[in-house]
């Protein structure tokens, strides 16, 4: 069976105002670096064989201290574009706290696209890397989805992983 060891990024400048990042790039705060080490700590007694990375910023800056502070190449992270957070549209880059509204708005990624995104990529890692450990660096919503879609429950029924959270699951 193959283990993914998920690890959500580390806290950004835009985590702390709230803002809805979705694809854009985001900036580790000094916490959020810290925050990186101390999963780097945690992932030394953790084996793994590959990581693959969402391609945003804040998730390859993370990948980049927990590889650095593990003594690791970074040259070895794989980055893909499904491991990115929801696409928010046009609620992108506003704080939570100005959006009156829970609607979405027409241009962000509806709940099954990303649903569905997320099975192609618990598809490519059982195909690609059977029995095999994954390290997978990404971002709170998707892993959120990620967890609840291997686990066939709604997402509500998912703990929201804090910044830097280390967590392990098995894929079905």
């Amino acid at each position: 069976m193959t283990t993914l060891i998920l690890v959500r990024h580390g806290e950004t400048e835009e985590n702390t105002k709230h803002i809805l990042q979705g694809h854009l790039p985001g900036t580790l705060n000094e916490l959020g670096k810290i925050q990186a080490k101390e999963a780097a700590e945690h992932l030394r007694s953790v084996a793994f064989d590959v990581c693959l990375c969402s391609d945003l910023k804040r998730c390859t800056d993370t990948a980049d201290i927990i590889y650095n502070e593990l003594g690791k190449s970074t040259s070895d992270i794989l980055y893909t574009k499904l491991l990115r957070e929801r696409d928010w549209g046009s609620l992108t880059g506003i704080s939570v706290n100005n959006y009156p509204t829970p609607a979405m708005p027409d241009d962000a990624e509806t709940m099954p696209a990303l649903q569905g995104r997320v099975r192609i990529f618990l598809d490519f890692v059982k195909k690609t890397y059977p029995n095999m450990r994954v390290l997978c660096i990404s971002h709170g919503f998707v892993l959120r989805i990620l967890q609840a879609v291997n686990a066939d429950v709604d997402f509500h029924e998912i703990q929201m992983m804090t910044n830097a959270e280390v967590r392990e699951i098995e894929v079905k």
